[in-house]
């Protein structure tokens, strides 16, 4: 099946690049580029692509607000791009409900990678990622509580382990380093933390995680939690994914 694409940044050639790098793949097909929030917008309803591709600053309805607009209204899988040193508003972008976030700088074949990865229904954070996203959000201090929250008490002892594994952005690969199991076993557990805390993707897990008070920055911005982790620094690499 053909993945199709709508690819939005306001710098045209950033967005034919990207359009170009993707349209090239034999099952992608890039079905519009927009120069807007607006444009992008309405590309999805009249076109109904897989993945909407958004950068966060743009003119006029900005990538947040168009990907909080066409995740509402449709089945279009969102991606952001992001440069992070400037973007102050990663934190509403989590709760917009993208289901990746890509630096502008990404390479050709982790951004064709991501695509695919999101376009089947997962998530997507790289290692760098995930700790600029939590910084981000963690830099909003009302809505962290310093307390375990009551919500977890339906996880098991391993889930609860997981979860704060996902938080800190680590693979599926690398949990089950962590936590000496297999790659099926911790699927099954990530699995079971999003439907019992009713949670869509990694991404917002990480959120959960951060406001139930389950993990909090350290002073060099990496997270702490409840139990050690085996390798919390993900190498760098292709993208974290579920």
């Amino acid at each position: 099946m053909t993945i199709r694409v709508v690819v939005a940044d306001d710098q045209e050639l950033v967005r034919s690049g990207f359009a170009m790098i993707l349209d090239a793949q034999p099952d992608i097909e890039v079905v519009a580029e927009a120069g807007d929030g607006a444009a992008a917008v309405d590309a999805v309803r009249r076109l109904a692509p897989q993945v909407a591709l958004l950068d966060i600053r743009m003119p006029g309805t900005d990538g947040i607000e168009a990907c909080r607009t066409i995740t509402s209204g449709s089945d279009c899988r969102t991606v952001m791009l992001t440069t992070f040193d400037s973007d102050e508003y990663v934190y509403e972008a989590l709760h917009a409900g993208a289901s990746g976030f890509l630096l502008k700088d990404v390479r050709r074949d982790d951004l064709v990678h991501a695509v695919r990865v999101v376009a089947a229904g997962d998530s997507l954070l790289a290692p760098s990622v995930a700790r600029r996203l939590i910084a981000a959000y963690t830099s909003h201090p009302a809505t962290v509580s310093s307390k375990p929250s009551a919500r977890l008490d339906v996880l098991t002892a391993r889930e609860h382990e997981t979860l704060l594994h996902l938080a800190r952005g680590l693979s599926n690969a690398e949990i089950a380093a962590a936590l000496v199991v297999s790659e099926h076993t911790v699927k099954t557990h990530v699995g079971n933390v999003l439907s019992k805390l009713g949670l869509r993707d990694r991404i917002q897990a990480v959120i959960c995680a951060y406001e139930c008070g389950v993990v909090s920055p350290s002073a060099e911005g990496e997270t702490t939690g409840g139990s050690p982790a085996q390798g919390s620094k993900s190498p760098p690499g292709k993208p974290s994914l579920g």
